[in-house]
């Protein structure tokens, strides 16, 4: 698939042959379409990219810690509200992405839940000795206790 670039300017037009200096924000991630058309009604130049599935599919993950980021820094319960919606909004996309049903999702959770458990105790791991264990997920080596 071709990578197609979209400029925004500021006049609706073509990009200007002189450039003036203006003051850029890069936030190179995935953007939902209506932050796209917003772009455009407010007159902003900005660059976008249309992805091919394989770049969707990374950067649609790279959307997880970014709004579990947002969940995080929730001051109030509209905030957590909102930043939780978002999350699931991710999570939904990429399920639909994937080709996960609810069914082969409810299964995984199941077998999970039966292999780990659920978090009813509240437990929190500080550390312990290494036996070999090797875990997918990022491993916090900092001291905290």
């Amino acid at each position: 698939m071709d990578r197609v670039l979209v400029f925004g300017t500021s006049d609706g037009g073509s990009i200007p042959s002189r450039r003036t200096q203006m003051e850029k924000l890069h936030f190179n991630r995935l953007i939902r379409d209506k932050v796209f058309q917003k772009l455009i009604d407010k007159g902003l130049e900005f660059k976008v990219e249309k992805l091919s599935l394989e770049h969707f599919r990374s950067e649609l993950l790279k959307k997880i810690p970014e709004e579990g980021e947002g969940l995080i820094a929730a001051k109030t319960r509209e905030e957590f509200l909102s930043e939780f919606a978002d999350i699931r909004f991710v999570l939904d996309e990429i399920q639909k992405n994937e080709g996960i049903t609810d069914e082969e999702l409810k299964k995984a959770q199941e077998i999970n839940f039966r292999k780990k458990g659920g978090f009813t105790q509240k437990i929190f791991l500080h550390w312990t000795s290494n036996d070999g264990y090797e875990t997918n997920e990022k491993i916090n080596s900092q001291p905290k206790e």
